[in-house]
């Protein structure tokens, strides 16, 4: 996971001077996939292994052991190699890979945000790494006083600095432009509970 201690730590010190500025409160995910590891990886494994014995008795004079041997060692290769979470990815239909994500950034705002600030005013800004995928994704009280459109220029701050490999600049460049949206939607008046923790949770 591309993320250090020394990031998290920046990740939360943004999220803490956002949320000063507004009753708003601010969650984020990352994860290094969404995809549950699917069967395609391990069927073309298995495929090549049953093919190389084929190709190496009418090709090559070696001994059925040494034969049965590589053929073991090309399936677990292939099978590490195919099962990495990016290489499994990249084998998955771009559709597939979408609605993987959606589905756990949807599990992740319901399972950490969801209903649980007092005047529903939460945030989750999302990023799965392997599906190259990011998502912004607001609480009811949000949602009914700001178009979804407003969270464009943070999403697209997000994929922008994903893109290059600055996984944390990405997260702090969207929380403070999450947090100027927050700010004029829902203005700090007094003191304000901290009701969501002020942290990236990594999964």
């Amino acid at each position: 996971m591309t993320i250090s201690a020394e990031d998290r730590e920046r990740i939360s010190k943004a999220i803490h001077a956002a949320e000063a500025r507004s009753s708003g409160e601010i969650i984020c995910v990352l994860t290094e996939t969404s995809s549950s590891p699917p069967a395609l990886p391990g069927l073309i494994a298995a495929v090549a292994a049953l093919a190389l014995p084929w190709l190496l008795v009418a090709f090559t004079a070696m001994t059925v052991h040494r034969i049965l041997s590589l053929q073991i060692v090309v399936f677990v290769v292939l099978v590490l190699v195919l099962y990495l979470p990016r290489v499994r990815t990249a084998l998955m239909p771009r559709r597939a890979r979408r609605v993987a994500a959606h589905r756990v950034a949807m599990e992740q705002f319901t399972m950490r945000v969801a209903g649980r600030t007092s005047d529903r005013s939460g945030i989750l800004i999302f990023v799965s790494l392997a599906e190259h995928y990011a998502r912004i994704i607001v609480d009811d009280g949000i949602a009914a006083r700001v178009p979804q459109s407003e969270w464009q220029a943070a999403l697209n701050a997000l994929l922008a600095h994903m893109s290059h490999g600055r996984i944390a600049e990405g997260f702090i460049t969207a929380i403070d432009l999450c947090g100027n949206e927050l700010a004029r939607h829902f203005p700090r008046t007094g003191e304000c509970p901290d009701e969501l923790p002020n942290r990236i949770y990594v999964i």
